[in-house]
Order: structure tokens, then C-alpha cells, then sequence
């Protein structure tokens, strides 16, 4: 365990755990180096076939820490650095959603290949709200996985999507019940564990399809994402957040 993150080895399955409850799970740049890490743990070992990662408490991850995130540079490079190390990772990852997940809480999910959902767990991106673009490839993955019109409500308008409505989208894998969650996500990972290791990463490569395309997209949504940070719109949305009131944008 490391700055709020637990990481557990079982079976050929690394489990990746959020564990800062008390704040839903928000990611400080601790916990971006922690997962990094642990990532590359797995990465690195021939006898590791998945990866789990699950939420502690009753949000699976509300994002950013923002406080964390605007205190200097090692909030922005470890989350830059956690989006580049997982959607580069080449091993099955399985998450275990419950509750809120929002911005990369989110976003980090485009990445993984099972996804399983408590009947209460919602689904946010916010960036436009604050005045921010999406990261993660999410501009280019969202609308491939759910559509234009789907996506253009969560990113555009900032809209939550529900568990129901995310399972008919195909953003989860399906929904189980709270009290199974873990343990089902756990079965998905060993059962993933016991197939050919070699065809499963030819069929992980096949279906992630090219790379360059995403890590184009990745690069430019951080170019864009650095630059709208500094706005003016941004730095509204932001103090608005902070201060508990609706922003106010400017026009013209």
C-alpha cells in the first residue's frame, strides 16, 4: 500500500485498489505514480495475465483531486503519464465500478476490456463544464464506443450516464449487484488468467486496433487540454467550483 492505493497479487491477477474513501477515490498525483507503477509491475512480469482495478467505499472514482491537481506541474504530468501507461498497457485490464465515476474516473475505463457496474454507478464528464477538454482519448473513443449523439451528451453537456444506460451503450460490460461486484470481477480477471495467453493479446492487439491513431489523439487532447487550463473560461469554472456558485462565461 502506497498513498492511497492498495495493490494486492493473487492468482496471476494484479488488483489495483483506489483507497481514499473519504474522497471518493479523487486522484491526487500520488496516486497517479502509484498505479503507474503498478501497471508496470504487471507489465513487466510474464507470470501476471490481468489486471483489476476497483474502488473502495461508495464511488469507484470521482476524478481529480482539483486542489491536488491546480497545487503545481506533478498533478497534470502524473495524470498525462498514468493515460499514456495504460492505454499502452497490452495485458486484459477488468474494473469494478460502483458509484460515481468522473472525468478520468471515467475515462480511464475506455482502456479496460471488462467493465462490470453496480445498478447505482454514474458515469460524468465534466471537462467542458470546467471550462477543459476531454483527456484520455476520450473525444476519439467515446463516440466510436457509443456513438456521436451519446457521446456528444456526456461530453458536450456534461451529462451523467447511469448504469442501465451505459450497459445499452456498451460502455460496461453488464451490471451486477453491489454485494458481488468484487468477487464477479475477480472470476472475470482468473477466467481471462486461464485462456491462451498468446491468441488473447493477438485478439487484445486486434480488437485495440492502431495505436498511433489513439496516441495522436491522446498527444493533442493534452496539447489542448494544458492550453485551456490557462483560460479565462477555465480559471471561471474553476473558482466557481471552488466558491460553490454557478460559473459565468463570457461571450465575444
Amino acid at each position: 500500500m502506497t498513498d492511497h492505493i492498495i495493490v494486492q497479487d493473487q492468482d496471476g491477477v494484479i488488483e489495483i485498489h483506489l483507497d481514499r474513501p473519504d474522497k471518493k477515490n479523487a486522484l491526487t498525483a500520488a496516486m497517479y505514480r502509484g498505479m503507474i507503477a503498478a501497471l508496470a509491475d504487471a507489465a513487466a512480469r510474464p507470470d501476471i495475465g490481468a489486471v483489476l482495478i476497483a474502488g473502495r467505499g461508495d464511488a469507484f472514482c470521482a476524478g481529480n483531486d482539483l486542489k491536488d491537481f491546480m497545487a503545481g506541474p506533478e498533478g497534470g504530468a502524473a495524470a498525462f503519464d498514468f493515460i499514456c501507461t495504460i492505454a499502452a498497457f497490452d495485458k486484459p485490464i477488468v474494473a469494478a465500478v460502483q458509484g460515481l465515476a468522473v472525468g478520468v474516473g471515467t475515462t480511464m475505463l475506455f482502456h479496460c476490456d471488462l467493465i462490470y457496474a453496480v445498478p447505482d454507478a454514474r458515469f460524468v464528464m465534466p471537462f467542458v463544464n470546467l471550462g477543459i477538454v476531454p483527456e484520455a482519448g476520450s473525444s476519439l473513443l467515446a463516440p466510436a464506443m457509443m456513438g456521436h449523439p451519446k457521446a456528444a451528451a456526456m461530453l458536450l453537456l456534461g451529462e451523467p450516464m447511469d448504469a442501465e444506460s451505459a450497459d445499452r451503450a456498451g460502455l460496461v460490460t453488464g451490471i451486477v449487484p453491489a454485494d458481488a461486484l468484487l468477487g464477479h470481477a475477480r472470476a472475470k480477471a482468473a477466467a481471462l488468467v486461464a485462456r491462451p495467453p498468446q491468441a488473447l493479446a493477438a485478439t487484445r492487439r486486434l480488437m485495440r486496433g492502431d495505436r498511433a491513431v489513439l496516441d495522436a489523439r491522446i498527444e493533442e487532447e493534452a496539447r489542448l487540454f494544458r492550453a485551456t487550463m490557462a483560460s479565462a473560461e477555465a480559471q471561471e469554472a474553476f473558482a466557481a467550483f471552488f466558491e460553490k456558485r454557478p460559473p459565468v462565461f463570457k461571450r465575444g
